[in-house]
This record gives C-alpha cells, sequence and structure tokens, in this order.
C-alpha cells in the first residue's frame, strides 16, 4: 500500500472531480478531453509538519486557482499544494 506524506509545508488533498460528459444549462455537451476549470476546493487527507496549523485532516479547504501539482495515485486524485494557499476551511454553521 503507497502513502503520500507531504514535507516542506504542504498539504495534500483530495480532489473528486466529475468524471465523463457534462452539458451546460443549455444543453451543450462538454467532453471530458475539454479544458475545463479546476476545482478550487478539496478534502485534506495529510499536513506536514506545520507548527500551529488552522485546518486539520478531514477539514473541506479552498485553495488558490492554478495551486499545487496534481499527482493521479492508485486511480486516486490528489493535488499537493503549499500551505500558504489553502485559503478557506468550509465549515458547517447552523441557522439561526
Amino acid at each position: 500500500m503507497k502513502e503520500l506524506q507531504p514535507v516542506n509545508q504542504n498539504v495534500i488533498l483530495k480532489i473528486d472531480k466529475e468524471q465523463g460528459e457534462q452539458r451546460t444549462a443549455s444543453g451543450i455537451i462538454i467532453p471530458d478531453t475539454v479544458a475545463k476549470e479546476k476545482p478550487k476546493y478539496g478534502k485534506v487527507i495529510a499536513l506536514s509538519n506545520i507548527e500551529g496549523p488552522e485546518i486539520v485532516v478531514g477539514d473541506m479547504v479552498i485553495f488558490k486557482d492554478y495551486s499545487g501539482t496534481e499527482i493521479d495515485l492508485d486511480g486516486e486524485k490528489f493535488l499537493i499544494v503549499p500551505y500558504a494557499d489553502v485559503l478557506a476551511k468550509i465549515v458547517e454553521t447552523e441557522a439561526i
């Protein structure tokens, strides 16, 4: 079994991309081969040794556009991004 372990203040995110064809609101088919905007959020899978991190494994986070290196390991998509490129954490709140 292989495991990714980030170093140098990097974060590993799991990216869930929609597979196959997608359709626009007007019904135009966008094949998977066409360049699409990559997701800007992912689930934290691992953190390197970061002092006082504001995120933990399992958090959903938003990261900078065009950030990171995409890795395909054992059929799953991961993104390695610098900790500084993580912009926000997605949190659940209760309605008032």
